[in-house]
């Protein structure tokens, strides 16, 4: 991962004084697995609007496609508020997943402020796991492969989804990083909690949540 090139904590994140354009952008620094922000309950966004929240939402982005990530939640920016970006192309999903799970697993560049998730069915898929939080480890979890989500985009406007497979996949890992939780804890089984570097004797190389 690249070395931010400014980092802010949350109380930095007045606005003050800032364009509300918000041209420039920058690479904010990434929380690993054992900092107090990752293990703690985020907070719910008072107005999806404001123009510091746009700014930490273009901030988050900007640090999710440098560090290849599918995906990044505010508390992995040191930012213990509830609001999660994410992405669920077709080329990071696992090729050998069953194809239940392959079913309408995409999404574009998506922005969830406050979400919520409802699980439509309790049947669970097994998928490998990557997080920018726990960077060189992959784990295999099994979660819920048909939900539905709605949370608010930085205009105030809802945004509601149907998710299967992937997509679905996506959006319960970030939203347990609001909750205080990373993937390991969802494991059933540690002997699948593997170095990155050994994922080509178990799967074929996916992308980082």
């Amino acid at each position: 991962m690249s070395t931010p090139a400014k980092s802010r904590d949350f109380g930095a994140l007045t606005g003050a004084g800032r364009d509300p354009i918000f041209p420039s952008m920058a690479i904010l620094k990434i929380a690993r697995m054992g900092h107090p922000v990752l293990a703690r309950k985020a907070e719910p966004v008072v107005n999806p609007a404001a123009p510091e929240i746009r700014r930490l939402v273009a901030d988050m982005v900007e640090t999710m496609i440098d560090a290849n990530g599918a995906g990044l939640a505010a508390p992995q920016v040191h930012v213990p508020l509830r609001v999660v970006v994410f992405q669920a192309p077709d080329e990071r999903a696992d090729p050998n997943v069953e194809a239940a799970e392959r079913f309408d697993h995409t999404a574009p560049l998506t922005i969830l402020i406050n979400p919520e998730i409802e699980i439509v069915d309790q049947s669970v898929e097994a998928g490998w796991e990557g997080c920018l939080s726990v960077p060189g480890l992959r784990g295999l979890v099994e979660r819920p492969a048909h939900i539905r989500y709605r949370g608010f985009d930085t205009e105030g406007r809802l945004v509601a989804r149907t998710a299967k497979g992937f997509h679905a996949r996506v959006v319960q890992h970030e939203c347990d990083h609001l909750d205080g939780i990373l993937y390991p804890q969802r494991m059933r089984d540690m002997t699948k909690f593997i170095f990155e570097s050994e994922a080509r004797h178990w799967m074929p190389a996916d992308g980082e949540q």
